[in-house]
Order: structure tokens, then sequence, then C-alpha cells
């Protein structure tokens, strides 16, 4: 019988869990918002992904745990840190990739990554929101608009607003102002996604740029940061079509290979 491996990636927003089996693929995956309690959230995202699979806990092999809340899975065999999962997973999603992005609520990193998806080399912002969903979402609730809208409304802009600051309590006291200056909202909309990116694309600068380059995190399915980070570097960014999973796909496959 195959081996079957689950991912469980705590994040400071939303927690995914998937199954992989024997070969690699990718039996199923489920997300939830992460809740104040990570041991809640983690035995309901467990619980979900078994319904979800049909599956029962013992017929699993190994779980593995990962991201911010990694250490409170109390039913995870092993816990490992996003960075070596993220760059596992993206490896296993495009071979070719030797760098890789992943932005999610909490903090952004920038990967260096070798052809069996080992970790190279690495540059990480947890120090400020800025550069994080975290911001993305402070801007949107600013601008009064869904998280989802945000990335839509900037591709209509032919330029951005300026947004010199970096803080993001500046940052958004800039967009106030520039909503009470009657700015178009679509260019404030694409102004906030550049700001953020200068601070990514540094980190990348800080590392040297590797191509082929991918994007993860749930950051990476907000289409407009997809194309300001693609402008803005030069480079056309491999996205994987669940971005947000790629670190529990990534410790799924990671778990396969502590068991093999």
């Amino acid at each position: 019988m195959e081996k079957i491996a689950c991912g469980i990636d705590i994040g400071s927003m939303s927690t995914e869990a998937v199954l992989a089996v024997g070969d690699g693929s990718l039996l199923v995956w489920v997300e939830v918002p992460t809740r104040p309690n990570h041991q809640e959230t983690a035995s309901e995202v467990y619980a979900t992904l078994l319904q979800a699979a049909g599956l029962e806990s013992g017929q699993l092999d190994i779980v593995v745990g990962t991201g911010y809340g990694r250490r409170n899975i109390p039913f995870a065999s092993r816990q490992i840190t996003e960075i070596s999962c993220h760059a596992r997973g993206v490896v296993a999603c495009f071979p070719e990739v030797r760098m890789l992005i992943d932005i999610g609520g909490q903090d952004s990193k920038v990967v260096h990554v070798d052809a069996d998806g080992r970790v190279l080399d690495f540059a990480m912002n947890d120090k400020c929101a800025a550069g994080t969903g975290k911001f993305l979402n402070i801007m949107a609730q600013t601008l009064r608009f869904d998280l989802a809208e945000l990335g839509s409304c900037s591709l209509q802009a032919d330029k951005g607003a300026e947004i010199s600051s970096i803080c993001t309590v500046f940052a958004e006291s800039e967009v106030i102002s520039l909503i009470a200056a009657g700015s178009p909202v679509n260019e404030i909309a694409l102004g906030v996604h550049q700001a953020m990116a200068r601070r990514v694309i540094s980190m990348v600068k800080q590392l040297g740029l590797r191509i082929p380059l991918a994007f993860t995190g749930g950051v990476a399915r907000n289409p407009g940061m997809v194309k300001t980070l693609e402008i803005g570097l030069k480079v056309q960014l491999s996205v994987p079509d669940n971005p947000q999973i790629i670190g529990a796909y990534g410790a799924a496959l990671l778990g396969l290979e502590i068991i093999s």
C-alpha cells in the first residue's frame, strides 16, 4: 500500500493541510482560517482533511507541521521550517526553478533553491508588516475594498500613486491623504502594490536574482502583486495553481522522504 503523508501549514491568517501519496502526487487539500488557538485550528483542519479524503487518522503514515504555528500541532510527528517546506514544494511543481518569493500574512521570504528543493540561502522580512499580506490587508481596509478587489483594481491603472513610506502606519496615512486629495482609487491601489513590491525586490537583489523564479504563498493569488513584481524584476514568475498550499505540500513531501 502506498505511503500517505499529511502536511499542515499554520500561517498567521490561514491554515492549509494536504495529503500526498508515495509518488508525490497531491491527494487532497483543504484551507481554514487560522484561529487564535492554534491547536484548535490544527485539529479543525486535520478533521476537515480526513473527511474530504474519506480516511481515518490511522491510515496516515506521518504528519508534518510547518509554518508560523508548527509547534502547536500536538499530533504532528515532525516540525519543519516553512522555508524548507516551500523550497521542497515549489521544486516539485516547477523543477527548473532556482529562486522563490514567498509572501504570507506574517512575513515575506526570498529563497535560493537547488534542483532537489534544498535551501541554499534566503532573506526574510519578519520584523515589519511592509512587504507582507498584512500590509495589503490594512491598505484594502483603508480603501474600503475586499482584499481580492485590491489586486484587480490595481490592474486598471497605468501609473501608481506615489507611496514613499516603508512603514505600514505611515503608508496608511499617505493612502488616506491621497483619498482626500481625490487621487484615482485604482492608482492608489497600484501604488500600494508598488510600495510592497519594492520591499520584496530589495530582498531579491540582496540575494542576487536567479531565474526561473517562482511566487508562492497566499499573496501570490493576487494578480496585481504578480504583475507588479514581474514588471519590477523584469522576469516572468512561475505561480502554482494553488500557491497558498505549497508550504503544506512541501511538508508532506518531506514527510514521505522521512518514512521512505
